[in-house]
């Protein structure tokens, strides 16, 4: 930063306590210390030779020069966060997710929605049942059935899945049996041992046979519900209930990327569970 100017970052850091009203807001927003954000400010007004805030054991309040200031950063903030993240003729920054068999397909009807129009991230989904590594950096993002107890990590609770059986209308009346390592799986397991019509490996197997008119599947409701030709064979499954947690690293939250990204998908699966 020179002695005449700003940079993007110190004026994100203004955006921040301006709004958040004070320096511990700011400082949960964007993961700085209160301490930092309280030298960026002192410098950033020295930079642009004016003062922004008046500081108050409240708060810290707006001066007229801050307001005028906000208000043109406002204008102009998404297409710096666009160009300061993804620079002229470099690659989208890439964020790796990984969920089960239901959410992926769910996030995937979606993608567009995801990446940005235009796109301003990659998102690689690793669609797997077992459980990544986050603080290992195996994925960035990852969806979990229950909240996250490391430290490191941080979640964000999203909606209650449920489970029902869906089938065709003239579909017979067995069950589609999926062979995995899953609550769901061992629940079918426990109730039909080898009394099915079919075994499948993949559990998105049993989706696509339950839609050929083979069988009843266990489905989540919000894959289940949005096939229409499906139709339910039963109430929904209490023991199978859970509620669904976006986690990522703490460090990692902070990203102009990873919150891009986790509050697109947040905002895909909202709209899928009713939400």
């Amino acid at each position: 930063m020179s002695e005449k100017g700003a940079d993007w970052t110190d004026l994100s850091l203004f955006l921040a306590v301006a709004r958040e009203g004070g320096l511990s807001g700011a400082a949960r927003v964007t993961g700085r210390s209160a301490a930092t954000l309280g030298r960026r400010m002192r410098s950033l007004e020295r930079s642009m030779g004016r003062e922004l805030f008046v500081r108050h054991d409240r708060g810290y309040e707006m001066t007229a020069d801050a307001r005028k200031i906000i208000d043109k950063l406002t204008e102009i903030e998404g297409q710096i966060v666009r160009l300061c993240s993804v620079p002229a003729g470099e690659e989208c920054p890439l964020v790796k997710v990984s969920a089960g068999t239901w959410t992926t397909l769910a996030l995937l009807e979606r993608l567009d929605d995801i990446t940005g129009t235009p796109a301003d991230i990659r998102v690689r989904f690793i669609s797997a049942e077992d459980t990544l590594d986050i603080p290992h950096r195996e994925v960035v993002i990852g969806f979990r059935n229950r909240r996250p107890t490391q430290d490191s990590l941080a979640g964000r609770k999203l909606a209650r899945v449920e489970f029902a059986p869906y089938a065709m209308k003239s579909a017979p009346d067995r069950w589609i049996k999926v062979l995995a390592d899953t609550p769901s799986a061992r629940w079918l397991e426990k109730m039909i041992g080898n009394d099915a019509i079919c075994e499948v490996s993949a559990p998105r197997n049993s989706l696509d046979l339950a839609l050929a008119g083979k069988g009843i599947a266990l489905l989540p409701t919000f894959i289940g519900d949005d096939h229409k030709r499906l139709q339910r064979r039963g109430s929904t499954i209490p023991e199978l209930e859970h509620d669904q947690w976006i986690v990522t690293h703490q460090d990692d939250r902070h990203l102009p990327e990873v919150r891009r990204a986790i509050d697109r998908l947040v905002a895909v699966l909202g709209s899928r569970y009713g939400t």
